[in-house]
């Protein structure tokens, strides 16, 4: 009875708005758009100290108000332009933290992009967020990724309509699927870009099932860049199937091909992770980003060895797996990546492409890695070293 009861209550988050419908509004969504601050002017002047931070998006934007949103509707198509952290405004009476942003043409965003990748060392790092995001909630994650990394070239964040709410997961499933087109065509464009000299993909929670599929696309269609640029990819959380993963990854996107032009991947996962653990109720096979024991004979034989009951993915050349477990941070555990020192840590060696570091500790598995608490770090050095910013509205 309380392995029902506790079932319910971590999958009621996820499935509550399944059964709803999607709420159109009670605007047009022409009327969004109508505004003439909604269409990019070519050759306008975007302020690149003020707005630093590079964004694609299929969002619907709002620009009725003097304050751009980006919405958690459908977009009629894609748009690009430039971001900050989010700061608190005033949108008619009521306050709001929204990021400041600014729209480019799709021209004009390319070439600024380019000098900017000029100007650092051809490296790029793109953002997918997750699950249960507004724009701004991305954009906070996007800005300290950029501040905790020091990362010495564009950060560019892809938002896709999440609904930011918690009972919206399934709508967020379709969402993301619906998503896919507009993302491998992006993330083909980038990959072919000759001036773009190495590409660190960060993919949080549902953002993997986005990333590994679009990266197998440009692998078999791209032609001028054979996109071996796309070398560093991390996987915060991901929620993917496993054996799904395990099933197609080395014949794909770690084929021997890519891996001899030094691809890898990195992920991130916790037992811990509620979120994940929700998802594998919904869904009935265990998640990529959490080392649960789906085989009952597996967890015994390890309990037998005196070994913890995790499960992990099988080793495939190019992978690596940090469990996070033992430093996980926050209620749901979901964001280890953003809120644990020593994850934080770990991350930002990642993607400076150093492959080892003497926290990690080996495990029977010579691809996996736990880490685990560091006394050193104090009661509130998380924030610190995560380079954390006071939370932003959460989504509902």
């Amino acid at each position: 009875m309380r392995k029902r009861l506790l079932t319910l209550l971590l999958i009621a988050p996820l499935t509550g708005c399944s059964i709803a419908a999607v709420d159109y509004g009670k605007v047009r969504h022409a009327d969004y758009v109508a505004d003439p601050r909604c269409t990019a002017q070519p050759g306008a002047a975007v302020d690149g100290e003020a707005l630093p931070y590079f964004f694609a998006t299929s969002r619907l934007p709002d620009c009725r108000t003097s304050e751009i949103e980006l919405l958690r509707h459908r977009g009629d198509q894609m748009r690009y332009g430039r971001f900050n952290a989010p700061r608190e405004v005033v949108v008619g009476k009521k306050k709001k933290l929204l990021a400041p942003i600014a729209f480019q043409t799709s021209a004009d965003w390319w070439r600024a992009l380019q000098a900017e990748t000029d100007r650092k060392q051809g490296r790029v790092l793109l953002y997918i967020h997750g699950y249960r995001e507004n724009f701004s909630t991305t954009s906070k994650d996007a800005a300290q990724i950029a501040r905790m990394t020091g990362f010495d070239g564009p950060i560019i964040e892809y938002s896709w309509p999440s609904q930011g709410r918690i009972l919206s997961y399934v709508v967020d499933e379709t969402n993301m699927y619906h998503d896919v087109r507009n993302f491998r065509d992006f993330l083909k464009t980038l990959a072919e870009q000759g001036w773009v000299k190495e590409i660190v993909i960060v993919s949080h929670s549902l953002g993997a099932r986005l990333v590994i599929p679009a990266v197998s696309y440009v692998d078999r269609t791209s032609s001028s860049a054979d996109s071996s640029n796309i070398s560093n990819i991390i996987l915060a959380s991901p929620d993917i199937d496993r054996e799904t993963f395990e099933r197609d990854i080395e014949e794909e996107v770690l084929s021997a091909r890519r891996v001899a032009n030094n691809r890898r991947i990195t992920a991130y996962v916790s037992r811990a992770d509620k979120a994940l653990a929700a998802s594998r109720a919904i869904h009935g096979y265990p998640r990529l980003g959490s080392p649960y024991c789906f085989d009952p004979f597996e967890a015994a034989d390890l309990k037998a060895k005196g070994l913890p009951e995790r499960c992990y993915p099988a080793a495939r050349t190019g992978f690596t797996v940090i469990d996070t477990t033992d430093v996980s941070r926050g209620s749901t555990g979901h964001s280890n990546f953003l809120r644990s020192a020593v994850v934080c840590r770990d991350f930002v060696d990642v993607v400076a492409n150093r492959r080892t570091r003497p926290e990690r500790v080996a495990t029977p598995w010579a691809h996996v890695f736990r880490l685990l608490p560091d006394p050193a770090v104090p009661k509130d050095g998380d924030d610190v070293i995560c380079h954390r910013t006071p939370e932003v509205e959460e989504p509902q």
